[in-house]
């Protein structure tokens, strides 16, 4: 009985170890990422998104205001 399962296991180790080693094991190449056109303190560019309401929201609106930080969280809360 103990031998019936040693011999998948060890294939599936030995499959598992041919996956990382070719590149089969989910991890894609990057390409390289373009170098950013803003800098640190620099003013960001006006744009414009839809707040969770659908009501478009610009970053104009918050010209004169004290502080603005923004935020940007990739994939987030998008189920990807």
């Amino acid at each position: 009985m103990r031998r019936g399962l040693i011999v998948p296991a060890l294939g599936m180790t030995v499959l598992g170890g041919l996956a990382s080693v070719t590149g089969l094991g989910g991890q894609e190449k990057k390409e390289a990422m373009p170098e950013p056109s803003v800098k640190v303190g620099d003013l960001a560019p006006d744009f414009t998104l839809r707040d969770t309401k659908g009501k478009e929201v610009s970053l104009h609106d918050f010209r004169g205001k004290k502080n603005v930080a923004l935020a940007f969280y990739i994939f987030a809360f998008t189920g990807g």
